[in-house]
């Protein structure tokens, strides 16, 4: 995967095209605020990162599209995203094309058809990415991913902050997280996790999910079983409280429990008869009426013994009256008229006194009043004696009646009991019936026992064959390899401690010189120049190692001004302009010779047809020098902006 072109559009249409040698040096050079150093922003953009990092200025004002042209071995892509629209940050949106020799879309052509994600997906896989996911540790919280082209970014791009730093080896390494992420893709990239070793540690993914899930299974029917024996006693326990299994021996076996809650199945509930709720409510009726009846003769009774005693009162006052009167039986009489006489009168005399006449009629009153009462007497004796009777009845009959409600209700009671038990009973027989289904059988207990020792042996056997794949040897093997290149390079360039072997460390992610007295990290290390030589010498290698042994990682790498280290001073540098006069004057020709010499024999010697694109501001009259220029240099005009495009506002 190389550079083929980069193209950017103007609001109103315009195009402006950068073609690159896809083999070989490639030199954009001039003076400062052209554009140089957004170039690897723009191949970054349309490489599928969303991230929109082009600086602001000219460039986000007048470009309305970005494109790339990448060329891979039988076709080319291209990429063209907006800028992020109302001054974003970031753009998810893109266009994709396809074909083996492309055309450049006009700016009316340009139309979103897919996203990012979509980008690095087809990026990873033209570029042959295997299959993979980064090995993580169980102990470690972060989680796995798959390594894509994005994860190829850090060994594409030497920005100038980067170039000659010698704190940081790798472009944003010095970002959260992205130093684990490098440790965890290279090995990836560099093919010591091959595809193999993915789909074998897929499968192990697999089998270790399939067996955790074995095992609770295996785990749970263990359980079962263990507590069986007291469900199974309990519930026989139930069922025999509610009548659906009869009086057993406590004593009995696991087996004996189970035949017996087995029979439970089969339990029919008790045919319960209608209730008669009529007929209790005809007897409440009845008792009620001769229980009214009961209180009507009663009240009768009360009335005639009330008058009985009142006559009885009369009868004694009467009596008493006629005792006082009886004084009167002491005057004579005559015996011829039966009449009482007068003892004060003249024999023979009439009683026609006045007080003769009083007491006599009393007398005669009173006697008379006597006769009947004592006459009434009989009467009203026979008349309470019949109403005691009829009393008598109804009480007999009151006491009849209640027995008969008393009955029909406990009749009642029975059968709601009868209806409650079978309610019972069906709930005890319902936990049964699902205690049983559930209730592991043997040949279910051994199934799951035979099936967690295959998965278990699988389980071994890949964790076996992933163990002899000795990645960390491989490991250490490609990184020796590497470094081995590194210390060849290093002294191509001459640098401080090119004497001693230099080491490329994945875990602290540097340069490290082993000294025989101890090692030094390209940290503890001095100089720009020298800085420079370590970061180039440690890329140069690793792309080596891609290109000879076919590993995904793109053919091209882009150098942001690398000469500066060699200029007196920033200022003096970014002063050369792309000018031959004022680098001859200020710059050290023979290193700024020297390293592009290194460079444009790295392409044709040591990696024939790699891609490199440097941006600068120096230029030499070296006439390899000039064949490597992408354009004359940029002086505004010309510059990667035209400055007649307009701004978004002036469309």
């Amino acid at each position: 995967m190389k550079i083929r072109s980069i193209h950017i559009y103007s609001h109103d249409g315009q195009r402006r095209d950068l073609q690159f040698k896809v083999k070989g040096l490639n030199v954009i050079t001039g003076r400062s605020s052209t554009g140089k150093s957004a170039l690897s922003e723009i191949i970054e953009y349309c490489m599928g990162r969303s991230t929109f990092n082009v600086p602001e200025g000219i460039i986000r004002d007048k470009v309305a599209w970005f494109a790339v042209i990448y060329q891979f071995e039988k076709e080319q892509v291209l990429v063209a995203k907006p800028t992020p629209p109302r001054g974003g940050a970031s753009c998810r949106t893109a266009m994709l094309r396809r074909g083996s020799e492309l055309q450049i879309p006009e700016f009316k052509d340009l139309v979103v058809n897919t996203d990012d994600d979509s980008i690095v997906e087809l990026l990873s896989r033209l570029l042959g990415i295997p299959e993979n996911r980064t090995e993580v540790a169980l102990e470690q919280s972060r989680a796995s991913y798959n390594a894509n082209v994005k994860h190829t970014f850090f060994y594409l791009f030497q920005k100038q902050g980067l170039v000659a730093n010698k704190d940081q080896l790798f472009y944003r390494q010095n970002e959260q997280h992205l130093p684990q992420a490098i440790r965890d893709t290279l090995p990836i990239l560099l093919g010591v996790s091959s595809h193999d070793r993915f789909e074998l540690e897929a499968n192990l993914r697999i089998a270790q999910r399939d067996l955790r899930i074995s095992n609770k299974k295996l785990e749970q029917a263990l359980d079962a079983v263990d507590t069986s024996h007291e469900q199974a006693i309990s519930l026989y326990s139930e069922a025999t409280a509610v009548g659906v299994i009869g009086s057993a021996d406590e004593n009995q076996n696991a087996d004996a429990v189970i035949e017996g809650l087995s029979s439970v199945l089969s339990w029919q509930p008790e045919k319960v008869p209608d209730d008669d709720a009529s007929r209790i409510s005809l007897l409440e009726e009845e008792l009620a009426q001769l229980r009214q009846d009961r209180r009507d003769t009663q009240a009768r009774i009360d009335s005639a013994r009330q008058f009985a005693k009142r006559a009885g009162g009369y009868e004694n006052e009467a009596t008493e009256q006629i005792d006082r009167l009886t004084s009167i039986k002491s005057l004579p009489k005559n015996p011829d008229s039966g009449e009482w006489q007068w003892p004060f009168s003249e024999r023979n005399l009439a009683l026609d006194s006045p007080l003769a006449a009083v007491l006599l009629n009393e007398l005669e009153s009173l006697d008379k009043e006597l006769r009947v009462a004592t006459g009434q007497r009989p009467k009203l004796e026979a008349y309470l004696a019949e109403l005691t009777a009829q009393a008598d009845g109804i009480a007999a009959e009151v006491r009849q009646k209640e027995t008969e409600l008393s009955a029909a209700i406990a009749a009642n009671e029975v059968i709601a009991q009868m209806g409650s038990r079978n309610n019972a009973a069906a709930r005890v027989v319902g936990r049964i019936s699902l205690f049983l289904e559930t209730l592991p059988q043997n040949e279910e207990l051994a199934r799951l026992k035979s099936e967690n020792r295959r998965l278990i042996k699988r389980v071994t056997q890949l964790e076996e064959e992933i163990g002899t794949d000795d990645s960390d040897e491989r490991l250490a093997s490609i990184l020796n390899n590497i470094s081995a290149q590194v210390t060849r390079f290093i002294r191509k360039f001459e640098a401080e401690f090119q004497d001693f072997p230099a080491r490329l460390n994945l875990s602290q992610l540097t340069i490290i010189f082993d000294r025989p007295e101890r090692p030094v990290p390209m940290s503890r290390t001095g100089g720009g120049e020298n800085h420079l030589a370590y970061h180039l010498s440690a890329l140069l290698a690793l792309h080596l190692f891609a290109a000879q042994n076919n590993r995904p990682i793109p053919r091209f790498l882009l150098i942001d001004q690398p000469t500066q280290v060699y200029f007196p001073s920033e200022k003096v540098y970014k002063e050369a302009d792309g000018s031959f006069q004022k680098t001859e004057a200020d710059a050290d020709l023979n290193s700024v010779r020297r390293l592009f010499d290194l460079l444009l024999k790295y392409t044709q010697d040591d990696v024939p047809g790699f891609q490199l694109i440097v941006t600068e501001h120096a230029n030499l009259r070296d006439q390899r020098f000039q064949d490597a220029l992408v354009e004359e240099p940029w002086t505004k005009p010309p510059a990667l902006v035209p400055e007649e495009w307009p701004s978004l506002d002036g469309v």
